[in-house]
């Protein structure tokens, strides 16, 4: 297993790159490491996200198949010393090479998922703007496991695409029952589209907070300040228990980035921009 992995992780990542290694056989292409893992350290609750690229779209029965072992390697809550949640998302890499939006992902497996795992259920392929952004984050910063490193197997994702995928993540956040359970990281994605709106890079939840902290009304301040807190270990979460309060920061920071997204849109446009587009 490559040396530059978290020691931590490693007995888990191997397990679950011989789980997909074994049920994806001939059509795999690669595996990347990416996110918080690779990206400003796992926090308490991080999951371990896998980008993982084949050459062709899977039957039915692999992907139940796949799917069901996943499970046997992930564990959520950490309750279990040697086990994280596991986020892995299935590319066909014809379908975004050359790259084209909206993106389609062929399959996505999260803890989130595991009642209808368990049940049975099984998602297929869906059209998914998330992969803009998860290519994105895999170029810029990713560990290759299997195959070719990101940079050199993906194109690069142009700016406006990577902003209207941002942008398509903020629709989704409309009434308080969009947020209820997920505060905390609805309250830090939230900062993490603004940064990545600012600079098109894509930094880490923590960093992304303490630079909206600084941008941010007082009135909005505390709520992205145990957000990250929380997501650093350093204070309980009890954003769940202050709904009116996050409700009003939601509302606050999906107007701002409405704002800057018509801005970014307006200047990628114009024949400056268009150069500068990627």
């Amino acid at each position: 297993m490559n040396a530059s992995l978290p020691a931590d992780i490693a007995q888990q990542v191997s397990s679950a790159c011989s789980v997909i290694g074994q049920r994806l056989a001939r059509s795999l292409q690669a595996i990347h490491l990416f996110g918080s893992a690779v990206d400003g350290g796992l926090r308490p609750q991080s999951d371990i996200d896998l980008l993982v690229t084949v050459s062709a779209p899977l039957p039915d029965a692999i992907r139940g198949a796949l799917m069901r072992d996943l499970l046997t390697v992930s564990a959520w809550p950490v309750t279990r010393e040697s086990l994280r949640p596991l986020e892995v998302t299935v590319v066909v890499r014809d379908a975004v090479v050359p790259w084209r939006y909206p993106p389609m992902r062929e399959l996505q497996f999260g803890e989130w998922l595991r009642a209808e795992l368990e049940a049975g259920h099984v998602h297929p392929a869906v059209v998914d703007h998330d992969v803009a952004i998860l290519l994105t984050k895999a170029r810029q910063h990713s560990v290759c496991l299997h195959g070719a490193p990101a940079i050199e197997l993906f194109d690069p994702v142009p700016r406006v695409d990577l902003a209207r995928a941002l942008y398509d993540t903020v629709l989704q956040w409309n009434e308080p029952a969009d947020w209820r359970g997920d505060e905390r990281n609805v309250v830090l994605a939230l900062a993490r589209i603004g940064f990545s709106l600012s600079t098109g890079a894509i930094a880490p939840k923590d960093v992304a907070a303490q630079r909206a902290m600084e941008r941010l009304p007082d009135e909005h301040r505390a709520v992205m300040r145990d957000a990250r807190a929380a997501y650093l270990g350093a204070a309980q979460d009890d954003l769940a228990s202050r709904g009116p309060e996050v409700t009003a920061f939601v509302r606050y920071a999906r107007a701002t980035l409405e704002e800057m997204y018509r801005a970014l849109q307006a200047d990628l446009s114009s024949p400056r921009g268009t150069q500068r587009n990627t």
